[in-house]
């Protein structure tokens, strides 16, 4: 079988055309399908809910970090797909005891970029794979704000409150957006109140994952920062490394455009 290199640098051996794929990871579920492999995934968890139509009848294995080992090996993969951060490192560390097991290490747009190469090579869709880089990186290119570069605080979780900090995908593309993180440490620190006054962002963007934050929380953090602008956004458009990235650049134009 051939050799490949996931992104945590681990050689792999992998059939040259994979023809029972399991995807641990919703945004990289969302990119096999649109490399055409709709054939080919045979499991998914239950947090992978693009595209719609095709991953409804697609057998569940699982949370992201709370995966059914025993039905995964009953299923029997030919390669299993996941991420570093998303998915439980001990599960991960069975499952590769009994099959090829690629993992992502995605912290910006470049090494979301390399992963849909990557993944498009040890597919055998590498056509496809480089047509959709093409696509994102042009959208990307030609994203122009017309926004301040507001100090920025970006929330995925409450209670406690979380924060996205430095080194993540979410600040990359907060950074795209022309916007500055206030918060420096950790990757997800959680945070008091307190240290968000003192942070005193000029924006607060609550995610719609994995925390759904609702219009009816905005009350919530506008009693602590009464000055600062508060929004919902589509968490997907911020954290999704895979094929959704067509779609964030329109979306944050439409989100900061007019801000």
């Amino acid at each position: 079988m051939p050799l490949h290199h996931d992104q945590m640098h681990r050689p792999i051996a992998i059939p040259a055309r994979p023809q029972r794929i399991i995807s641990i990871v919703p945004s990289q579920t969302e990119l096999l399908f649109d490399l055409g492999l709709d054939a080919e995934v045979i499991g998914i968890t239950k947090y992978c809910v693009h595209p719609k139509e095709k991953v409804e009848h697609v057998t569940k294995v699982g949370g992201t970090k709370d995966l059914n080992i025993p039905l995964i090996k009953a299923i029997n993969p030919d390669l299993i797909i996941g991420n570093k951060e998303e998915n439980e490192r001990g599960q991960v560390e069975e499952l590769i005891q009994h099959f090829p097991v690629w993992m992502s290490d995605i912290s910006d747009l470049e090494s979301a970029l390399d992963m849909i190469q990557k993944v498009g090579e040890i597919t055998d869709r590498s056509t496809y794979a480089q047509e959709l880089i093409t696509r994102i990186t042009y959208q990307f290119n030609k994203l122009t704000l017309k926004a301040p570069q507001n100090r920025t605080a970006y929330f995925i979780w409450r209670k406690p409150y979380m924060v996205a900090g430095k080194g993540t995908f979410i600040d990359d593309m907060l950074q795209k957006c022309g916007l500055i993180n206030v918060f420096e440490a950790g990757r997800y620190p959680e945070i008091t109140p307190a240290q968000l006054q003192t942070a005193n962002p000029q924006l607060v963007l609550l995610s719609s994952e994995p925390y759904p934050f609702k219009e009816k929380h905005i009350r919530e953090f506008r009693a602590i920062l009464p000055n600062a602008a508060i929004k919902i956004v589509d968490g997907e458009m911020f954290s999704w490394y895979g094929s959704r990235l067509l779609q964030a650049p329109c979306y944050f134009e439409q989100l900061f455009d007019n801000q």
